[in-house]
């Protein structure tokens, strides 16, 4: 039996080492996730209680268009409900986006490193690649991508903040850069992590899409949120643009406990600001303890950090960490191969990695001559 070509091209999605893995391989009791960029606070305590209301309805199909999650999130985000698109996480937000409108006579733009899921997809539907690599300081080339558009190309992809680097694109980047792209070409903004975002400067896509119709949004709830294992993410767009992608959707995508729960997250947002508040001052930490140590790192607007240990491979650390009982993200898989990527976790985790951190550069000795460089 024959697959399709590109498909025969691509691996399967890795994610971080599981907790339990981590403990039966190295004898642990204690481990700590700190490479998914999960929220180490869960969720707010009233989404669990919601969640095991729900559970009494599980034999029950859930609601194929989310009309209450739908109506909830609508006035939330002051659009209209027919702007928003559901799926399993938004990363079938993206695999729908790209099912529309990809096919092996278009191509697709898309910054690297990134999130992979943009190129995933795109390689499914049999799209040319148009990959335009970050600039020094971790942040989108956006004249660079401007210059790629051809008359083929259908959507462009910015992660902001981008995974892995946690740079963003500023209001004015982005207005700048949508005044240059034809209208005809889908612009997708990718703000999974936009409830940790402290930045005065980052635009609100939501209202520029009033006057650029081909900007289109996608969240989650799986971050800032806490609901990762729900798996519900959404897409904002014109509803013109929905029309037209909706039939890509598969029936019942979103399931009842996700949409309870996701409606209950919607109404205690307080809990969403502790957790900002939370990420922030773990933040400082990490960049004080890079400060200390004179370890290149990327300022970051998401509730993770990419530290380059420069002498050492990102393999290295991360093997270390791993011994320690912290699970972190190497870079080597990120396409940063000295750095590693670390979740910021609770005051306790932090301090305990940092310790770990700290204790092994004495150990081995790291250059601390050399001044501390952030990149910027």
């Amino acid at each position: 039996m024959k697959a399709k070509d590109q498909v025969l091209s691509l691996k399967a999605y890795k994610p971080g080492k599981p907790i339990e893995e981590v403990k039966r391989e190295l004898g642990l009791t204690t481990v700590t996730k700190l490479a998914s960029n999960e929220n180490p606070f869960g969720c707010a305590p009233a989404v669990k209680e919601a969640v095991m209301d729900e559970l009494d309805r599980v034999s029950i199909y859930p609601d194929g268009y989310a009309a209450d999650i739908r109506m909830k999130l609508a006035q939330h985000l002051q659009v209209k409900p027919e702007q928003i698109l559901f799926g399993n996480g938004s990363d079938e937000v993206i695999e729908m986006f790209c099912r529309t409108y990809l096919t092996p006579e278009t191509n697709t733009i898309m910054a690297t490193p990134t999130f992979p899921q943009y190129k995933h997809n795109s390689v499914i539907e049999g799209a040319e690649i148009i990959e335009v690599p970050l600039m020094e300081n971790g942040k989108h080339d956006l004249e660079k991508m401007l210059h790629a558009i051809d008359e083929n190309t259908r959507i462009i992809w910015l992660c902001t903040p981008n995974n892995p680097t946690g740079s963003y694109i500023t209001d004015e980047e982005l207005i700048t850069f949508m005044k240059k792209v034809p209208d005809h070409i889908i612009v997708a903004v990718d703000e999974a992590y936009k409830e940790y975002v402290v930045a005065d400067d980052y635009p609100d896509t939501i209202a520029l899409q009033r006057q650029y119709p081909n900007l289109v949004v996608t969240r989650t709830f799986s971050k800032a949120f806490g609901l990762a294992s729900l798996r519900i993410g959404y897409g904002i767009a014109h509803e013109d643009l929905m029309k037209v992608v909706d039939p890509v959707r598969e029936p019942f995508n979103t399931s009842r406990v996700s949409q309870r729960a996701a409606i209950t997250a919607l109404e205690h947002l307080e809990f969403i600001e502790s957790c900002r508040r939370k990420n922030r001052e773990g933040m400082v930490l990490y960049e004080a303890f890079c400060a200390k140590y004179h370890l290149y790192y990327y300022p970051s607007q998401a509730n993770f950090i990419l530290i380059d240990f420069k002498t050492l491979q990102g393999d290295e650390v991360f093997d270390f960490l791993l011994r320690k009982g912290y699970i972190v993200r190497s870079g080597n898989a990120l396409g940063f191969p000295t750095c590693v990527r670390i979740t910021v976790g609770s005051k306790e985790q932090n301090e305990g990695i940092i310790q770990c951190l700290s204790e092994w550069l004495e150990e081995i000795g790291i250059d601390s001559d050399r001044e501390t460089t952030i990149i910027d």
